[in-house]
This record gives structure tokens, C-alpha cells and sequence, in this order.
């Protein structure tokens, strides 16, 4: 009886051993996996250079002047049209001088009024006697007036001249001070200058400002850029309508063509980096504030050989790029690398991780 039981257990161990291999291949037809050997291609040398994604307009709006806000348009992430009223201050004693300046001017208009009829009158019905005439009544007075009179009429004309000149100095004073007031009014409101978003709030209903305090950024979203510091040795090969290849820092690692369309003048003397900006594809997956790579075309570099595997071989795990390689043994390990620029057809280049005539397995 032991026998038996013996004689069957060796059976029920052969039989497993048996059925182990032939598990372990139907797992690998079932993932439809094939390996594939890593080619070496020329490419160009090229420099990562990180940066940022900006809104192509940008604006921060401060205070002109002290005072308490009293309105604002909505919080971040607002969009308002152009012309809106995106902050107001409090303008109470604004208004007040307003009215008293516009009172200024009508009194100042009264007095010009009242000046031009007195000359007019002065000019058609003078005194005949004039200021001797009615000092020395008589013979005598009537004689010095008639032989001062053309002194005393002439002075006469001229002081109400003067009157006149100095109503509309008034006049032109009191007008001066109404726009100086309308100036000051404008600068209590900031209007949107274009259509876009408000990206970030720096004050609240309430708060008292002082001239040159932030009070909120505005951008226009419709149109992101790319921002980067270059190393000035790369920049000087740059030009503006250059499209270079960038990558955004996304779950999909997208890879953009950005447009060159500025470089600033001067460099960073502290950094020595020129900072440029590129235009980026309106159906980007970007955002204001995302991190991105261009890359720069090393000046005079020649093209080296470089690892090219296809894109399939790649996936991802706790975000960072990795590939499974079939080693020597026949065994598949993970590698982390670190993946280049895209040349179609759905291959990548790796800049680090797998060497040329490696074979890395890609998943159909």
C-alpha cells in the first residue's frame, strides 16, 4: 500500500513539472510581446534647455494712488471681456473735488463775461469828464478833462482788457484742474486691455493700498509661449522664425515644434543666458506655469551615434520612462531611461539606459 502511494506521488511531481513550461509559454503568446534590437542612428547633438510655459500677454495692474478697494471682478481663473472693470477704488473724495472744480469754472465764466461787458460798455459810452471833471467842477475841471482825456480813456480800455485776459486765465485754470481730477478718477479704475483671465488675485474687497502696490495679474490665454534661459554660447546660432523641437512635462512627455519668435538683446550678466521665447501650437496640451525642455542644436556639433528604440517599448511607472530588457540570460529587467527627441514613425532616441544592439520588449 505505501508502495502504491509512492509510485503515485512521483507521478503527480513529474506531471507538474511537466505542465510549468508549457503554462509559461502561453503566458507570453497571450501578452503578444516581441523583443526588438536597439539600432544606433546618427542625430544631431542637441542641449536640453528647461523653461516654462507663459501667457503670450501679460499684465499686472498696481495702484496709482492711496486708497481703499472697493470692487473687484471675480477671483483667479475669471475670463472677462476687454474693457471690463477689473478693480475699482474708492473715488468719494475724487468726485467731490470734481464738483467744486466744476463750479470753479462757472464762476470763472461768470467773471469773463462780466469783464467783456465792461469793456464794451467802456468802449461805446466812455466818461467825458474822467477823474478831473469830477474832482474840479466847473470851467476849469472841464478844460484838464478835455486835455486828459485820451491819456484816461486809453488807460481805461486797457485795465478792462486785463480784466478779461485774467477771466480766461481763471477759466483755463479751473478747466486744467477738472482733467487733473478726470486723470485721477481714470487711474481708480483698471480696465481689461484684451480679452483674457485673471492668474492671480493680490488684494481683496476692503484693502488699503499704496501707489506702485500689485493688484492683480491678467494674461491672454488664447496664445502660450515658451520660455527658456539659453546659455549664451547656444544662443548665438538662434534666429527668430527658428522651429525647434521642445517637450512639455505632461503624462504623455508631448513633443511640440516650438516657432522662435523672440531673443532678447542682452544677456544675464550674473547667469550669461540670453532668455528667448517660442511660439507654441495652439492644440498643445500647456498651461501657464508648465515646465518644458526645448532642444537647442549645438553650434558646429556633429551628429553622433545614438541608441533609437520604438516608442511602444516605453511605459511608464511612478511617471518616469522605463523599458524592458531582454538580458543575456533570456530573463527581462526594467531600465530606467531617459528618453530624447521623436523621429517619426514611432521611434525615440535614448539618451541613457540602453546601448546600441541591446533587445528591449515591445508590447503590440
Amino acid at each position: 500500500m505505501r508502495a502504491m502511494n509512492q509510485s503515485t506521488l512521483v507521478s503527480t511531481v513529474v506531471g507538474a513539472l511537466m505542465i510549468v513550461p508549457i503554462f509559461s509559454m502561453t503566458s507570453a503568446v497571450a501578452g503578444e510581446q516581441r523583443t526588438v534590437v536597439v539600432e544606433a542612428r546618427s542625430v544631431a547633438s542637441e542641449v536640453s534647455v528647461g523653461g516654462s510655459v507663459v501667457p503670450a500677454r501679460e499684465i499686472t495692474f498696481t495702484a496709482q494712488m492711496p486708497g481703499r478697494v472697493e470692487y473687484l471682478a471675480g477671483d483667479e481663473g475669471g475670463f472677462f471681456k476687454r474693457s471690463t472693470v477689473l478693480v475699482a477704488m474708492d473715488d468719494a473724495e475724487l468726485l467731490a473735488q470734481r464738483r467744486a472744480a466744476i463750479a470753479q469754472i462757472g464762476n470763472a465764466q461768470a467773471a469773463q463775461r462780466n469783464a467783456s461787458m465792461q469793456f464794451q460798455r467802456e468802449l461805446q459810452s466812455p466818461d467825458k469828464k474822467g477823474m478831473f471833471g469830477q474832482m474840479m467842477p466847473g470851467p476849469f475841471g472841464d478844460m484838464m478833462s478835455e486835455s486828459k482825456k485820451g491819456i484816461e480813456r486809453e488807460a481805461d480800455l486797457y485795465s478792462q482788457r486785463t480784466s478779461i485776459e485774467q477771466a480766461q486765465s481763471s477759466l483755463m485754470q479751473a478747466h486744467s484742474r477738472l482733467q487733473q481730477i478726470d486723470a485721477k478718477l481714470r487711474d481708480t479704475r483698471s480696465n481689461a486691455p484684451f480679452d483674457g483671465v485673471i492668474i492671480d488675485k493680490k488684494v481683496e474687497v476692503g484693502d488699503t493700498v499704496q501707489p506702485g502696490q500689485p493688484l492683480v495679474v491678467f494674461a491672454d490665454m488664447s496664445r502660450l509661449q515658451l520660455q527658456a534661459d539659453v546659455p549664451a554660447r547656444l544662443a548665438v546660432a538662434l534666429r527668430e522664425g527658428m522651429v525647434i523641437g521642445a517637450r512639455l512635462d505632461d503624462v504623455a512627455d508631448t513633443r511640440i515644434q516650438a516657432s522662435l519668435v523672440q531673443v532678447f538683446p542682452m544677456a544675464d550678466p550674473t547667469r550669461h543666458t540670453v532668455r528667448v521665447k517660442f511660439d507654441i501650437p495652439k492644440d498643445a496640451p500647456a498651461a501657464p506655469g508648465m515646465y518644458a525642455e526645448v532642444l537647442i542644436p549645438e553650434p558646429g556639433a556633429i551628429g553622433m551615434d545614438l541608441p533609437v528604440i520604438p516608442g511602444k517599448a516605453v511605459f511608464r511607472r511612478g511617471g518616469l520612462p522605463m523599458v524592458k530588457v531582454l538580458n543575456q540570460a533570456g530573463q527581462t529587467e526594467l531600465r530606467l531611461v531617459r528618453l530624447g527627441e521623436s523621429l517619426g514613425n514611432g521611434k525615440r532616441v535614448v539618451l541613457a539606459g540602453v546601448v546600441p544592439g541591446e533587445k528591449v520588449v515591445v508590447s503590440d
